[in-house]
């Protein structure tokens, strides 16, 4: 007998599952998403910081970003894997963006969030990752050189 300790590999599979389910108990599905994208969108774009940015660059095609955005969110926080893009080099063309942005971006997100579920545990779920994304963006933006014309 070989004494040795086996290991159960989780599967990709089993990660998914594992997500979604956790999603779910969470109360985060579809409809969730949508809303928190619908509501949190509406507040940057009245957001006389975030706002021109966004409206300088999204101009009309508001309705199709807002469903890449829940597509996004919906891989992110589901791991339904209906996102597929790559959101760096777009958000790298952007001029005049410095951390400050980044700073309102999270606490708007954070304040739809907060209107949107009661459970602190939901919140903290999209905020890890919010914060995760940010923090890749602002490294690959202002702490590697690449900076978007700032």
């Amino acid at each position: 007998m070989c004494g040795c300790m086996t290991m159960r590999v989780r599967s990709a599979d089993d990660r998914r599952r594992e997500i979604q389910e956790n999603a779910t108990r969470l109360g985060i599905d579809e409809a969730f998403i949508s809303d928190l994208v619908e509501r949190f969108y509406a507040r940057v774009r009245a957001h006389p910081l975030l706002g021109p940015v966004f409206e300088q660059e999204i101009r009309d095609q508001w309705p199709s970003h807002l469903a890449k955005l829940k597509d996004f969110w919906s891989s992110v926080s589901m791991n339904t894997g209906r996102y597929s893009g790559k959101p760096f080099p777009a958000h790298m063309k952007l001029t005049g963006i410095t951390p400050a942005h980044f700073n309102i971006w999270l606490a708007l997100f954070r304040l739809t969030l907060e209107d949107l579920s009661d459970n602190p545990e939901t919140v903290d779920y999209f905020m890890e990752r919010a914060n995760r994304i940010a923090r890749s963006f602002q490294l690959g933006m202002f702490e590697l050189g690449n900076g978007p014309g700032i």
